[in-house]
Formats: C-alpha cells, structure tokens, sequence
C-alpha cells in the first residue's frame, strides 16, 4: 500500500509517500524506516524509490518525503540547509510515529549521501531513531569538500566561490545563486543518476551549512543503538575515506561496508550483494519481529 501523506515541519508543509507492507495484521504495528533523498533530490528519485520498496519487501513500513525546498514540499526552492534537514526529519518521525500502522518505539533511518549525513546527524541528536543506515554519507563537510575539489586548479576555484559568496552578502546582503556541479562535482557518466526535478543551483548558504556540517561530532552519541556504514569502494562523488572516518568515531555496534562494483548511486542500482547486506545486517540487529515482543 502506498499513501499521499503530509506533515509540517518548522511551519512548512512536506509532502511524502507511506509505504506499508501487505499482509499487515488489523492492529498490527510494524517497525518502519524513513527515506532520505541526497542532495537537492526528492521522494521520487530512483533510489529513494527502489529503497522504500526494499523495506516493504523486507516486511517494515517506509516513508520516503521531500525535504524542505525540494520537490512538492513547502520551503525557499533550493535552501536545503543541514541543520534544516536535521529538523525535518525529525518533523517526520513524530508524524511517523503517530500513524497506526507504526511501532513508534522502532523506527530507523536510511539516507543516501547528504541524507545520509543528515540520517547518521539525526540519530546521533535524537534518541528516537532506533537504527540507522547510512548509504555514501559523509561526516566532515570540510575534509569532503577539500578531497571533491582536490586539485589545486579546483580548490583555487572552490574557495574563489567561497569568499566572493561572502563578499558580496557582506556588501549588498544577498545570496549568490551556485550550481550544482561546482559544489558536488559528479562525473558526467553518473548524471543520468540526477533525479528528474532536482535542483540544479543553491544560494551560497547550502554551501556554507554543508561546509560546517560534521556529522563526526555527534555519530558517536548513536551507539548502543544500531549503525550500519554502506560505501562504494572507489565512490566518485564522496570520497570513501568519509564512511572511513564515521566509522572511527562511531561507538558500537556500528558496521562498515566498502562495496566494490557500484559508485556514488548506489541504492538505485539494485545490487543484489547490496540488498542481501542490509536484509542481512536488518536480521541481525533490527529484525521484522522484536525478539522482546
């Protein structure tokens, strides 16, 4: 079953997609995962999609939603601030949690890249998130942005940007608009992978929060409940040492895996050994049916 669904986050109405399994008991409650889309996508790109179906396959409920500013939600287009995120996903398991058809007391979060950072920062504030996964996340804003941008030629660029974003908002007190590619360079092979009605330019600010955002502070707060760290093994868009990097400062019990054969888009893909390593890692410490139920 698939159901429209709406909830407000700081005043903003966000749109989002429920997905509940079938052959759910009348008052049965299953435990359920947030969705979170990457940077400047939405509820309906391809691996947002492709994981909400994963976790019906798997017997849990999912809710994939838009962001503020992105999709068909509430907000200034474009203005996917970090720890803006980190509310609306909270907004999101509140609502989450008063659904019927939900165990409020388990419910996880997946996010892929961006929404990666903001699922691992989420559950490293919010002691609601019973489990965490996060698919080509990143824990440091800064050292992720010195390695995607890592040639001299191209940092000389980035920190051009930088200072002329703050330059001219010290002068005239407005945003310069930034595109997309010159802060998360993708190679033009992987663009197909953009999902349609993705935003294609930021103001300076996105770049700002992202830059300041370190996901590394707080992932070690996650533990005693569940992690499980999914990277592409040569990621060409996050640099791989970022899983790396989570994984030393997370507690336990956390699991990292480095996945050869696929890149940056990873929950798109349908890799089966992908698949079979979250069914695998959801058995073990976040299973269908709680062993104390």
């Amino acid at each position: 079953m698939e159901e429209r669904v709406s909830f407000v986050s700081d005043g903003l109405k966000l749109a989002g997609v429920l997905h509940v399994p079938d052959g759910r008991g009348q008052r049965e409650r299953r435990p359920a995962f947030l969705v979170l889309h990457g940077f400047g996508s939405n509820k309906d790109s391809g691996g947002s999609v492709a994981t909400a179906k994963m976790f019906v396959d798997f017997g849990y409920a999912a809710l994939r939603f838009d962001m503020r500013g992105c999709g068909e939600s509430e907000g200034v287009r474009g203005r996917v601030i970090c720890l803006e995120q980190v509310e609306d996903t909270r907004s999101a398991l509140t609502f989450l949690a008063s659904r019927p058809e939900i165990d409020p007391d388990r419910i996880g979060a997946m996010g892929a890249s961006f929404g990666a950072a903001v699922a691992v920062y989420t559950a490293g504030v919010d002691q609601r998130v019973a489990a965490c996964v996060s698919a080509g996340g990143w824990g440091d804003g800064e050292k992720k942005f010195r390695k995607q941008h890592e040639s001299p030629e191209a940092w000389r660029r980035f920190a051009a940007m930088l200072e002329e974003g703050r330059r001219r908002r010290e002068r005239t007190g407005e945003s310069i608009m930034v595109p997309r590619y010159d802060i998360v360079p993708i190679p033009p092979a992987l663009r197909g992978n953009v999902a349609s009605g993705s935003i294609m330019e930021f103001p300076f600010e996105v770049v700002e929060s992202m830059y300041a955002f370190k996901a590394n502070d707080v992932v070690g707060k996650i533990s005693p409940r569940p992690l499980l760290l999914l990277h592409p093994a040569n990621d060409s868009v996050t640099p791989t040492e970022q899983s790396i990097d989570l994984f030393r400062h997370a507690g336990q019990p956390t699991d990292l895996h480095l996945v050869a054969g696929v890149d940056h888009f990873v929950l798109s893909e349908r890799n089966t050994l992908v698949i079979t390593l979250v069914r695998n890692w959801l058995d073990k410490y976040f299973p269908v049916s709680s062993p104390s139920r």
